[in-house]
């Protein structure tokens, strides 16, 4: 743990309601205690803040990811920066481990929203003066802001906890084309070959898997993947790699949206483990496999290099 008691007046760490257990982690990481602030709700649920100590000229840092109910914890999000900034708070960073909105960031059809730039020019309005992320869809969104971010990746945990295991007959498998180049770092990383699922998106929430691009037959695969959400996508993957002959077969992801049939899906699926982050507040989700890796370290740290205008690209 981080001794920060000198830095106490200086760096605050502020929790809205979606993921407080992160925010009392990471503060347990860098020795310091959260802000004390109350976010509550009007009777016709319009947000309330009470920021209940002083952060003048303080290097603030917003723990909120912005994941179900979406628009309910960014709101609050923004409210809480907007509180802050007319606080007087000396710089503000929205720490935002999971971005919502980030799979709309582009135009496919004719008259859609970009809304992962709308979310980023709200966050940027309401008085951030910097951004920290975890694992975004499209790494792409970075330049949809006109504030700093800095990007962190759940890779480096995923890699130290499978150099616990036996990978000597082991494969790491991309879920799709789009992710090879993640993938490949992650299995270069472990000593490991890889192999690549060719997969088709009809739709939204609609994949269909083609193809396995690799060797799997006789071995255990590591599915690594960004996202979690209606695991429709990922429960093929592991049945179509189970017909190729793979043995276990360990599924990565740093968020766990778990949306919708998901839950029941994951249990139904020929998976040997399942293994997210805390980047989104888990409840009880019943998977007997179910492993959740703390980003709580790598987030203390870069908060730490940020506040002391130090080097983040060596958490990468």
């Amino acid at each position: 743990m981080k001794l920060m008691s000198a830095y106490s007046d200086r760096l605050k760490i502020v929790t809205g309601n979606c993921h407080p257990r992160l925010a009392r982690d990471i503060c347990d990481y860098l020795g310091t205690t959260l802000v004390d602030a109350e976010i509550t709700r009007f009777q016709d649920g319009e947000i309330k803040v009470d920021i209940d100590e002083t952060v003048r000229g303080a290097d603030v840092f917003v723990v909120q990811p912005t994941s179900p109910p979406v628009n309910e914890n960014l709101m609050e999000l923004l409210v809480i920066i907007d509180a802050l900034r007319r606080a007087s708070a000396r710089r503000i960073t929205a720490v935002v481990p999971y971005y919502g909105y980030a799979r709309q960031d582009r135009k496919e059809q004719p008259r859609e929203p970009i809304t992962a730039k709308l979310v980023a020019n709200l966050i940027t309005t309401a008085g951030a003066r910097r951004l920290l992320s975890i694992d975004m869809h499209a790494p792409q969104i970075q330049g949809f802001f006109d504030i700093p971010v800095d990007h962190l990746y759940a890779a480096p945990i995923m890699i130290d906890y499978f150099k616990e295991k036996d990978l000597s007959n082991t494969t790491a498998v991309s879920p799709d084309v789009g992710a090879v180049k993640r993938v490949r770092s992650f299995a270069e990383s472990l000593d490991i070959p890889l192999a690549i699922i060719d997969k088709r998106r009809p739709k939204a929430n609609k994949a269909e898997v083609k193809n396995v691009i690799g060797d799997v037959e006789g071995r255990n695969v590591i599915i690594l993947d960004d996202i979690i959400d209606t695991a429709g996508t990922i429960t093929e993957a592991a049945k179509v790699l189970k017909e190729k002959g793979a043995r276990d077969i360990y599924l990565c992801a740093t968020h766990g949206l778990f949306s919708g049939p998901a839950i029941e899906r994951l249990k139904e699926a020929p998976i040997t483990e399942l293994i997210i982050t805390d980047s989104i507040p888990q409840k009880d989700l019943g998977l007997d496999n179910l492993k959740i890796l703390s980003v709580a370290p790598l987030v203390g740290e870069a908060i730490d290099r940020i506040f002391r205008d130090l080097s983040v690209s060596v958490l990468f």
